[in-house]
């Protein structure tokens, strides 16, 4: 052969040589990326090309899919979206995917690996494909309790319900809401109500509960207090902690006062300043255990942590922060739950079912269990603990403090005939002046059974700002009470 031929020989081989590589690299390396390339229309073809698997809410789908025209030959439909669009997020055509429907994408659309074996059969048999299910923790009645709660005081807010002994969430609310279904496909009117879901200034795609945090008032005296227990600055409940009301702030002129009028605070001991919610002697309790013990004890409740299972793959709430660098009267503001200190719903409803269990974590679960097309069982999800919050002793003592305050103080609205509760309500202010907005309104609280163990903890949390009511009737025990009783009735049974 001569030269010429055989440089040509080469350079022919080379090409060809240069076309197996990148084929082989396209292929196998850069499969999954193309494959999940938002513009890749014929994988969106493809997924919505059969029915997608549904979210399970006591033992009923409150998902599903319908045939349409077109290309894409099913879509995404939900039954009372308004009300679980919290929990199931969306699955839409043209939006993509949120929340439980994004967390569990392959799954519900039947790609996970879990199912391969299953979408084999289904070839050689030539059945349709389907997704599987996502069996949830929520129990209807007390998502239909919180969600209506919310909705009748036409408030902007969340509601969480635990159980504490599990961490299983039992409900979880949020409003303003959206209903899912209404962009559920890729049609130009159903993009525009989207963008219009968007661009509301009410936020209604926002999850209230999981994602937005919001100072906690007086509803994190419940930790203030189990800080100082757990740490033995105070050791009688019942003892005059020699707290002056009003409180003037150390290294300040500014002097705080309480809001119940009348109330005993003066010198209070803790019990009653939990009754009565008594600023004064939670602004004196946080400075005197000080703010790396009060740090400390927030954190063993989940503050400054992301609430996420690792085995879930799951992040159920955004960091609730207390801060890390505080000087004394800040570290006094954050005892009555103002200052920089933020929370989520979720992590007040952590806080609540941690006292109620006896101190004991447990970390915050929404799924229950993975089930195939045909029913089977992927993945069961066991309770686990997160941390040992306070002991067995402190949680006890916070324990009579808060049904005491149920009992015969301002959370009172939580009162169950027959059954043990206890509450604590909050008003928290904010606002660059601090007091420039209207106070958002807080209502944390558990019940007991005969047996001492309680299958319920429940956070509220109401933004007052659109409401048309007087300043004055904002409060965590007018608005959050009526709604936590409401939930904790259901989950009982009551």
């Amino acid at each position: 052969m001569n030269r010429p031929l055989r440089h040509i020989a080469v350079f022919c081989g080379v090409l060809v040589l240069a076309l197996l590589v990148r084929a082989t690299w396209v292929q196998y390396v850069q499969g999954d990326d193309l494959a999940n390339d938002p513009n890749n229309r014929r994988v969106k073809i493809e997924a919505f090309s059969y029915p997608r698997g549904n979210i399970i809410v006591g033992g009923k789908p409150i998902t599903g899919s319908v045939a349409t025209s077109g290309d894409f030959k099913y879509k995404r439909t939900y039954t009372d979206g308004l009300m679980y669009a919290p929990v199931t997020g969306f699955a839409s055509q043209a939006q993509g995917s949120t929340f439980l429907e994004g967390i569990y994408n392959k799954l519900l659309s039947g790609k996970d690996d879990k199912l391969a074996l299953k979408r084999a059969q289904a070839i050689l048999t030539g059945e349709k494909p389907r997704g599987g299910d996502v069996i949830t923790t929520i129990d209807p009645k007390a998502q239909k309790a919180a969600y209506k709660g919310l909705t009748e005081l036409n408030a902007k807010g969340a509601v969480v319900a635990l159980d504490p002994r599990n961490g299983r969430v039992l409900a979880l609310a949020s409003t303003p809401s959206y209903d899912p279904s209404v962009f559920a496909g890729i049609s130009n009117s159903e993009s525009r109500k989207f963008k219009a879901l968007d661009a509301d200034k009410a936020k209604p795609l926002s999850n209230r509960a999981l994602r937005e945090t919001y100072a906690p008032g007086s509803t994190f005296k419940i930790v203030t207090a189990a800080a100082a227990l757990e740490h033995g600055v105070i050791t009688d409940i019942d003892a005059h902690t020699g707290a002056p009301a009003p409180y003037q702030l150390p290294l300040s002129t500014t002097k705080i006062g309480n809001d119940v009028a009348g109330a005993p605070c003066d010198k209070a001991s803790l019990k009653t300043g939990m009754q009565w919610s008594c600023n004064n002697v939670f602004l004196d309790t946080a400075l005197k255990v000080g703010k790396d013990k009060m740090r400390e004890t927030a954190e063993k409740f989940g503050f400054n942590s992301d609430v996420y299972d690792k085995e879930l793959g799951d992040l159920l709430a955004t960091k609730s922060l207390y801060p890390d660098k505080l000087d004394k009267p800040q570290t006094a503001l954050t005892g009555m739950g103002q200052g920089s200190l933020t929370s989520t719903p979720m992590q007040m409803a952590m806080v609540a079912a941690a006292i109620a269990n006896d101190g004991k974590l447990m970390t915050p679960h929404i799924v229950d269990e993975l089930r195939g097309p045909d029913l089977t069982t992927i993945q069961k999800f066991e309770p686990k603990m997160m941390s040992q919050a306070v002991s067995a002793g402190t949680a006890k003592k916070v324990q009579e403090m808060m049904e005491y305050t149920v009992a015969e103080g301002t959370a009172d609205k939580a009162k169950i005939d027959g059954v043990t509760v206890g509450g604590k309500t909050g008003t928290a202010q904010h606002g660059a002046n601090v007091n420039d907005e209207r106070p958002y309104a807080w209502f944390v609280s558990y019940a007991k059974q005969s047996d001492g163990s309680s299958p319920v903890a429940v956070a509220v949390f109401v933004d007052p700002k659109d409401m048309d009511i007087p300043r004055s009737e904002i409060a965590g025990g007018k608005l959050g009470g009526p709604i936590a009783k409401q939930v904790m009735q259901a989950v009982l049974g009551k």
